[in-house]
């Protein structure tokens, strides 16, 4: 029997907020044919009888075995779990001597107490108590239980399994819950056409044909077991608004779900569906202010009895433009306006005291700039900072606003819809940029509400616990780079098995590379409008065929889930939609058009396997093709059918690849091109050659040896210096897929290299009577200084160094950098701290880090720093940090970007804000860049050195150090 590991995993891998009272003996279950009872209240609210029968429909699944549920304290024998609220008679009645523990919960928030009571009534054995402050309270102690045993809260949406066990017992110490971080948690269900609508419609509750009473009552059910308590409810066109079925509004109710609606639809109305041009006007305030405050009107009375929080203001019907103003002076007043007649139904029909009904603003898109701009927002209407939908918040409260009573919260995106690209597809949203961007915004006050868009909720279900328990407990959060000890922790609560150590490994890596380029951005095309798709930013030519670099680091996690898959067995669903599907599918995508982007290139070079190349590229997107068929089709036999679409919105970057017409032209059957080499601007005049070898410096360059024609071609490689070795030196070409073409990896021994500066030697490559030359050349730098230097150096024109990899780091009275472990592309960013205003701060005297590098040529670099695009706090800084070389003077930059700007765009499809300095020219020799702090926020990701001219990269250079 194993009861303790999952105990174990929810006090302190996820880290609730428990506080621990004395260990007290095991609780028995199931025990044989011996099984605790649970009992609630009959006159308690409804959703101690929901979380009762759910607790039970749980021990079900662990055991076998359903406990009977009662509502009568008399009829129970035996062991029994008894659920309720802390202040009601059935509590009191066994709580014993734990009556203290339940004092403390009087008047709280959503917290709950768990103790074990030894007979506390004749003829009960003992007693586990459920107390809650109030129902959710309750709920969410009784869904812990849930989790002690073994049901984790995606055992239905994502058929998490639930180990089965013959006996069951908890290990119960009397604990006590803290109040939850933020009090208002959860949900915004968006962009549902593609998978949850149709999969309700069709599948889950065709009754309906519609999202409909069934499905939310799973997505509350959800929500409680995830500890939230929030929903806005999805509202795209071919979804029947939320208040339109009574069934969802009274789901809503028993599972005392707080009912709101996104910053698009004042007053609980879904605008898409229920207001109608054609029979009610325009949408415009200005003109037909009649229609629309009936409109609103008759929301606030249905919704009057609700538990819901109101969003206020207004934009256009669809999430667009408020209609009938033309700039900010004339919307300002408007707004201002709006919300006084808003408040005005609440106050009417809701609470005439105005300050007890929960409402919310979010300064969204051009509703920020008008707040911005002077807008009079009531100061008990709680403010909702939004993202800028790519992860990145857009700003927070200044000093002013962190006193405001109605508070602050977060809208927050791991999906969207929209400019400059969707990601509707796969789960992408970067957890540690997740953790980065929700500490900071809880610790400038915004801890009232969050929500997250979550898309169709499948397949982000790991972005949505994450967001959510960060919700409920921030603490463990706070420390830079707990997002791999959570990944690992929820893993094991998934899983329970060796393999979760694995699997947390793979995604991981598979949320890095999606950081790197996420895969609906790989054709780098764009939407609104929308274009084609264009061959990638990644090089193919250079540092070590960066291309190449990410297609290997997609075949190893495709090895690694392939393997894992062969593992599970009852298990293998839950898998497949957490783990398998998402890394496949993102790893198709990327080689559909990094293979397509090969066909081309090396079609231009008459490689033959340019042929092979492209049909790599229609099979990926055929195999993405066949696995999402599977997925509707065939996973847990057809229980998500119509879930899972591989192209929302028809997108150009979901099509099949646009392949080159390839036509190799056939002269002498084999070529050669070494790297940096690229032959598409070919001239027989350039010679061939490798990138130069630096002493002291780990490097290797590749040289790719293929044929142009379609016969068998034996080769060999001769080389004229003991100092250059090869990876192969001979074989045959085959012309079949990847065997007409081999990549040789060339290294210098420099034990055996003659003595000098400069070496120089030559592989030569002799097949089928015909010779080709690549020339080697290595430097040995004379320097004294160099040769007992040990640090980043520079690498054929080319200085790489990660942002954490300072040579000092050196803080001030005002200002620090802090390493933000996990962060960034580098995982090795760090992130400025600012205390006061930024303009109060002297910059030569702030908070600086010093990076040492060695250059060996004379001439003027090019500095390069790569940050995250993160935006300004608030509107009292800006995004700005300086540089110095050599201590010279301090040039500042700023590289805050406003509304949806073209640098905007890419910055956010690159997940970089890239700033450049033309250096003065540099001796040979040990030179410094300082970066001094200016304002909060900055995370600096790596820097980039560049002596003349090198080649374009997309990726992240590895760092260039001499050991």
């Amino acid at each position: 029997m194993n009861t303790g590991f999952v105990c174990r995993f929810i006090a302190a891998a996820l880290a609730l907020p428990f506080m621990v009272h004395a260990q007290q003996p095991a609780f028995t279950v199931v025990a044989g044919k011996a099984k605790a009872s649970i009992v609630y209240s009959a006159v308690a609210p409804k959703l101690d009888a929901i979380a009762a029968d759910l607790l039970a429909e749980d021990i079900k699944r662990v055991t076998g075995i359903k406990p009977e549920v009662l509502t009568d304290i008399t009829r129970a024998k035996g062991d029994v779990i008894v659920i309720g609220s802390a202040q009601s008679q059935l509590i009191q009645q066994v709580a014993g001597k734990k009556k203290v523990m339940l004092q403390k919960l009087a008047g709280k928030w959503e917290q709950f107490g768990l103790a074990v009571v030894d007979k506390p009534l004749p003829g009960i054995t003992k007693a586990l108590v459920v107390a809650g402050s109030d129902a959710r309270g309750t709920a969410y102690g009784v869904f812990t239980l849930s989790e002690k045993i073994g049901v984790t809260p995606w055992y239905f949406w994502a058929d998490a399994p639930v180990p089965p066990q013959q006996q069951l017992a908890i290990h119960q110490p009397d604990s006590l819950s803290a109040a939850p971080s933020v009090k208002f948690r959860g949900l915004f269900i968006n962009d549902e056409d593609w998978g949850l609508q149709p999969w309700a419609a069709k599948t889950f509750e065709p009754e309906t044909n519609d999202i409909g009473p069934e499905t939310y009552t799973k997505v509350f059910e959800l929500l409680l077991r995830l500890k939230a308590n929030l929903i806005w409810p999805a509202m795209h066109p071919g979804t029947k608004a939320f208040f339109h079925y009574p069934g969802n509004v009274a789901a809503a109710g028993d599972y005392q779900i707080v009912i709101g609606s996104s910053h698009a639809e004042p007053m609980l109305r879904n605008n898409v569906d229920e207001w109608n041009v054609k029979t009610m006007g325009h949408f415009n305030y200005l003109t037909n202010k009649d229609s629309i405050y009936k409109y609103w009107e008759a929301r606030v009375q249905q919704s009057s009895k609700v538990n819901a929080i109101y969003s206020m203001g207004m934009r256009g019907v669809h999430d667009g433009q408020m209609e009938g103003v033309k700039n900010m002076k004339e919307a300002l007043p408007i707004v201002e306006r709006i919300i006084a007649d808003e408040r005005g139904l609440l106050r009417k029909y809701v609470n005439k005291d105005i300050t007890k009904v929960p409402q919310v603003l979010t300064p969204y898109k051009e509703v920020l700039e008008i707040y911005d701009n002077g807008l009079k927002v009531p100061e008990d209407v709680t403010l909702v900072w939004p993202d800028d939908n790519y992860g990145y918040i857009q700003r927070l409260n200044t000093d002013a606003e962190k006193k405001r009573p109605g508070g602050a919260g977060v809208y927050y995106h791991a999906s969207y819809w929209g400019r400059p690209h969707d990601y509707l597809w796969l789960p992408s949203a970067n957890p540690a940029l997740m953790r980065e961007e929700m500490v900071k915004a809880y610790d400038n006050g915004a801890d009232r509400l969050w929500v997250v868009n979550v898309g169709d909720i499948k397949p982000i279900e790991y972005n949505t616990q994450f967001f959510l328990d960060m919700a409920y407990n921030i603490t463990p959060f706070t420390k830079a780079g707990y997002e791999r000890n959570y990944l690992q922790a929820w893993c094991n609560q998934v899983w329970k098995n060796d393999a979760a150590n694995r699997i947390a490994h793979v995604l991981q890596r598979y949320y890095s590379l999606a950081f790197e380029r996420k895969p609906e951005f790989m054709g780098w095309s764009q939407t609104e409008p929308s274009t084609p798709t264009r061959y990638s930013g990644y090089n193919h030519f250079s540092y070590g065929d960066e291309a190449q670099r990410r297609i290997d680091a997609y075949d190893s996690l495709q090895q690694a889930v392939k393997q894992l898959r062969a593992q599970f067995a009852n298990e293998d669903a839950a898998y497949y939609q957490l783990v398998y599907y998402p890394v496949m599918g993102a790893s198709w995508m990327n080689k559909k058009f990094l293979y397509r982007d090969k066909a081309y290139i090396y079609g231009r070079q008459n490689r033959i396997s340019a042929c092979h190349y492209a049909a790599l590229s229609q099979a990926a997107y055929d195999s993405i093709v066949h696995e999402t068929v599977w997925y509707n089709q065939q996973l847990n036999g057809g229980k998500w059918r119509h879930m899972m679409s591989m192209e929302p919105r028809k997108l150009a970057v979901y099509h099949a690849p646009v392949l080159p017409a390839l036509a190799i032209e056939k002269g002498y059957g084999w070529d050669v091109a070494p790297e940096n080499y690229d032959t598409l601007a070919y001239s027989a005049a350039k010679p061939k050659k490798l990138p130069a070898f630096t002493q002291g410096v780990q490097q290797r360059y590749f040289i790719d040896l293929f044929l142009r024609d379609s016969a068998s071609l034996p080769w060999q490689a001769q080389k004229n210096a003991a100092w250059i070795t090869l990876s192969e030196e001979k074989g045959t070409l085959l012309p079949q897929g990847d065997a007409s073409a081999v990549r040789i990896w060339v290294t210098v021994d420099w034990a055996k290299a003659p003595a000098g500066a400069k070496i120089a030697g030559k592989v030569a490559f002799a097949a089928n009577g015909h010779t080709e030359t690549i020339t080697i050349t290595g430097e040995r730098p004379a320097a004294n200084e160099y040769a007992a230097y040990k640090g980043f150096t520079e690498q054929n024109g080319i200085v790489s160094v990660y942002a954490a990899h300072f040579t000092a780091n050196k803080a001030s009275a005002v200002a620090q950098w802090n390493v933000a472990p996990g962060l960034g592309h580098t995982e090795l960013a760090v992130q400025s701290q600012v205390k006061g205003k930024a303009d109060t701060v002297n910059v030569d005297k702030s908070a600086c880090l010093t990076y040492t590098f060695y250059s060996l040529s004379a001439t003027a670099p090019e500095l390069r720093v790569y940050t995250l695009p993160t935006h300004a706090l608030n509107k009292d800084y800006k995004m700005r940090y300086a540089v110095s070389i050599d201590n010279g003077p301090l040039q500042v930059t700023d590289f805050r970007t406003y509304g949806r700007s073209e640098e905007w765009k890419q910055n956010v499809l690159r997940n970089s804000a890239i700033r450049e300095w033309k250096l003065a020219p540099l001796a040979p020799g040990e030179h410094e860049v300082k970066i001094y702090a200016i304002d909060p926020g900055v995370v600096i990701d790596r820097l980039l050195i560049q002596f003349g001219d090198a080649p374009a990269s997309y990726s992240v250079i590895p760092e260039t150090v001499k050991e």
